[in-house]
């Protein structure tokens, strides 16, 4: 049963990245179809996010680390990679869906 459920696992991580590559693959190839900055600002943070990511996924902690003992310069440190990664994953993956209605829209 272990083994059942840590391929259920990948198959989930399998699916999140291969959509997201592909999103990533759109905001790079194709225009894009939300406002241009935001569109330059995915186009920054994309890679970064990836790496971001996988090194969180890796070390399996958690996304947001707080702590009451941080000072205000820690805090922001580990606070402003888990924004602009959230906002690139949100603006790249909007871009990806709008680009794929607007295809399946126009035939």
């Amino acid at each position: 049963m272990l083994k059942k459920s840590k391929g259920i696992i990948l198959m989930k991580r399998l699916l999140i990245w291969s959509l997201y590559f592909f999103s990533g693959f759109i905001l790079y190839s194709k225009r894009g179809n939300l406002y241009p900055l935001l569109i330059t600002f995915s186009r920054t943070v994309y890679p970064l996010s990836i790496f971001w990511l996988q090194i969180r996924i890796k070390k399996s902690t958690n996304f947001m680390p707080i702590d009451s003992k941080m000072t205000t310069s820690q805090l922001w440190f580990n606070l402003l990679p888990v924004f602009a990664s959230l906002l690139t994953v949100i603006f790249s993956l909007m871009n990806a869906f709008l680009y794929i209605f607007g295809k399946l829209t126009n035939f």
